[in-house]
């Protein structure tokens, strides 16, 4: 038996994110020679060599991710590597993302790039990352009675007289409902009230889920769909922190159905339907 109880307690790595996607990471204690990034569901590695610490304040050693290594998007659980138990996860210690607070990115930008570490639910460390290219950033979301409202930036793409946002029934392709966009211009930024109406309307009991897109040349142009998501601040998982009030539906035998916005795990904007109670 080869090592103690100690060496197989988890380290303890310090992250310093930037607006540009890089991360500094710090280890705590002395004993690993590497971290390693694995992404979720997938074989991809990053390997990280550890060095000594720029301000010699970690004894464990310090590594960066360039904000242009290739990180697809997709969750990350951090390993360290070569100390006493071999390869094992780490957790998060301090995490400094005061950079990633309502970033904004220049209007011109094609691809928007965010990557967030962030503690797991059995309190170990990962990074969230994202890559977009056109990305459709959400803002502002107002709910009213029978209505929703949400504002927006487009990156990467130009937003045309017809654009629409476009809400399409989860596990129903074909099945959508489109409302005008409101543009500010020429800088992408855009708003759209979406009905809350038709959403109620069919058959099927139980929840149904509407995810909304932008389409920036409208329903017939050529350009692809972009999803509508929030990923440009510090919070990697939107669904419990952002919780929205629901909106009552249509009239008559709709009345009673309800529409709530929510984030996704993803952070893409969604809509649960849940029909009349009773």
């Amino acid at each position: 038996m080869t090592g103690t109880s100690e060496d197989r307690l988890p380290y303890a790595v310090d992250c310093t994110a930037d607006a540009d996607g890089t991360i500094g990471f710090a280890v705590a204690a002395a004993g690993p020679t590497a971290l390693v990034l694995k992404r979720r569901k997938s074989g991809d590695r990053v390997r990280l060599a550890l060095t000594e610490s720029p301000d010699g304040g970690s004894s464990g050693g310090h590594a960066v991710l360039d904000a242009a290594a290739e990180l697809r998007e997709g969750r990350w659980d951090v390993f360290a590597e070569g100390g006493p138990a071999g390869e094992q996860r780490v957790e998060p210690g301090l995490r400094d993302l005061r950079k990633l607070t309502d970033r904004t990115p220049h209007p011109a930008a094609t691809t928007v790039v965010a990557r967030i570490p962030y503690r797991t639910a059995d309190g170990m460390l990962a990074v969230r990352s994202w890559f977009r290219s056109p990305h459709a950033e959400a803002g502002e979301l107002t709910v009213r009675p029978g209505a929703l409202s949400v504002a927006g930036q487009l990156y990467g793409a130009r937003l045309g007289a017809d654009a629409v946002v476009e809400a399409r029934l989860r596990g129903a392709p074909g099945q959508v409902h489109r409302e005008p966009v409101r543009t500010g211009g020429d800088d992408g930024a855009f708003s759209c009230t979406l009905h809350c109406g038709p959403l109620a309307v069919g058959d099927g009991e139980g929840a149904r889920f509407w995810d909304l897109w932008l389409l920036p040349e409208g329903a017939e142009g050529s350009g692809p769909g972009v999803r509508i998501s929030r990923i440009l601040d510090d919070i990697a998982d939107r669904k419990s922190v952002f919780v929205y009030p629901g909106s009552p539906c249509g009239d008559g035998a709709v009345r009673a159905a309800t529409a709530t916005p929510y984030y996704t795990v993803d952070n893409d904007l969604s809509v649960r339907l849940d029909p009349p109670k009773g």
